[in-house]
């Protein structure tokens, strides 16, 4: 079969470029010139007649500079009616004059006419107006303010909490929280490693049916393997603290209401497995990875000291007398806590080991089985009373350490002592999230009758 030809370009009848600047000799038949790259085709479709030029145009001819006056930086004035030339009409230039000298003084309020077009009356300063100053407006509440980035003042917080403009992480709320009530103070930190706080708490002041005092304290440490463990800390806080606010009033032992408590809070993790979530479609009731945590708390009467946990948050005693001991006052749901009462290690070896703070037992839908401890004690001098999460005990883990940490006057400051207790942590590392409630505590003095 016969290929078919390309159809060839007409000729232009130049035999060299026209370009003055080349004049190299061109084929009959290229559209451009292979020296220069002008386009042959048009130079040849241009009408019959018209010039086509074959020298470049001259450059104006700029008159020279006047001289410069002697002593002077600058060459001497030109005004334009000075500089030759005519205007699009081939008309010369008018002349100008120009004025380098003020405009001349006027009576006050009379018209200046200057030479141009418009004629300006000078300003009256006895008809002068007064404008008052523009008060900014005030800068809308909620979350137009809230909005702003922390860090460039400038761009708008997206959803995920990041800067629109300068993309910093904005702090969110739970980043750094504080709580003080009458009889006890808690504050949770986020530490300087983990991008959120997954901690929790809950302090309540309420009273026996007596009429006795009581204070509760509730931490909850989120397990970050899990989803969703800030919720589940929250929750299991929330709940337990509303139990035992609920159980004491009605004469419900403290220590049976801090098992109750410890259930219900189990009971409210175990929900968020049920409801929807950022990432409800991996939880499950039973196995997977449903949201999870630990929990401590205590119990604060006249007297009477009850603590309750699940997992590795801990209670300590430290008596202000610092000369008596100090005591941990519960036991780690924990590999490293299961090799030590098994005999298989001891306390320095089990703590060393890579696997020691893998939990045994938490709060949550796929917890193998929920076993709440509680114990009661009966101090016989005044201390305070500390709940934390591993992120501060790491960092004091014997109670020995821990009282060292504790400032002297805690139980007359339990904020500024869980503030101290919490800077700690950082000045260690904050490798974690940090929890920690005080809660001062004073003994029954001898022979007081029990209402």
């Amino acid at each position: 079969m016969r290929m078919s030809q390309k159809p060839q370009p007409p000729s232009h009848g130049l035999a060299v470029c026209p370009d003055p600047e080349c004049g190299e000799p061109v084929d009959p038949r290229d559209r451009f010139c292979g020296a220069c790259g002008h386009e042959l085709a048009a130079a040849a479709e241009l009408p019959a007649g018209q010039d086509r030029p074959t020298m470049p145009i001259a450059a104006p001819v700029w008159p020279e500079a006047p001289p410069r006056e002697p002593g002077s930086l600058s060459t001497l004035t030109q005004h334009p009616g000075e500089l030759p030339g005519t205007d699009s009409g081939g008309h010369d230039l008018p002349a100008v004059p120009v004025r380098t000298d003020g405009p001349p003084a006027a009576p006050l309020g009379e018209t200046v006419r200057g030479g141009g077009d418009f004629e300006l009356a000078a300003p009256d300063p006895r008809a002068a107006v007064r404008v008052e100053p523009e008060v900014p407006a005030p800068e809308p509440a909620g979350d137009a303010a809230d909005g702003l980035c922390v860090a460039c003042r400038a761009g708008r917080v997206d959803g995920d909490g990041y800067c629109e403009n300068c993309g910093h992480a904005q702090p969110r709320e739970r980043d750094h929280m504080e709580r003080e009530l009458g009889t006890v103070a808690a504050v949770s930190d986020r530490g300087l490693r983990h991008h959120r706080n997954e901690d929790s708490f809950a302090v309540t002041e309420t009273r026996l049916p007596d009429g006795r005092p009581a204070t509760v304290a509730i931490v909850c440490d989120g397990v970050s393997s899990a989803h969703r463990p800030d919720e589940a800390s929250a929750a299991a806080a929330r709940a337990a603290g509303a139990v035992l606010d609920e159980a004491l009033p009605r004469g419900t032992h403290p220590q049976q209401a801090m098992h109750e408590a410890i259930v219900a809070a189990a009971e409210a993790v175990t929900a968020l497995a049920r409801t929807e979530g950022p990432e409800a479609g991996a939880d499950s009731l039973h196995g997977g990875n449903s949201p999870a945590c630990t929990i401590v708390g205590s119990v604060v009467t006249d007297g009477l000291l009850v603590v309750g946990w699940v997992g590795d948050s801990r209670a300590y005693w430290v008596p202000d007398d610092r000369t008596a001991p100090a005591a941990r006052l519960t036991e780690d749901d924990s590999w490293a806590a299961q090799m030590v009462k098994a005999g298989l290690m001891n306390e320095a070896q089990a703590y060393a080991d890579e696997r020691a703070h893998a939990i045994t037992g938490w709060l949550g839908a796929d917890a193998y089985e929920l076993e709440p401890h509680t114990a009661a004690f009966k101090p016989d001098r005044a201390g305070v009373v500390v709940v934390c999460t591993d992120g501060l005990w790491n960092y004091a883990e014997a109670a020995e350490a821990m009282a060292g940490v504790v400032p002297a006057d805690a139980a007359l400051r339990p904020l500024h002592a869980a503030r101290v207790l919490v800077g700690h942590a950082l000045d260690g590392g904050g490798h974690d999230n940090i929890t920690v409630a005080v809660t001062p505590f004073a003994p029954t003095p001898p022979g007081t009758p029990v209402p």
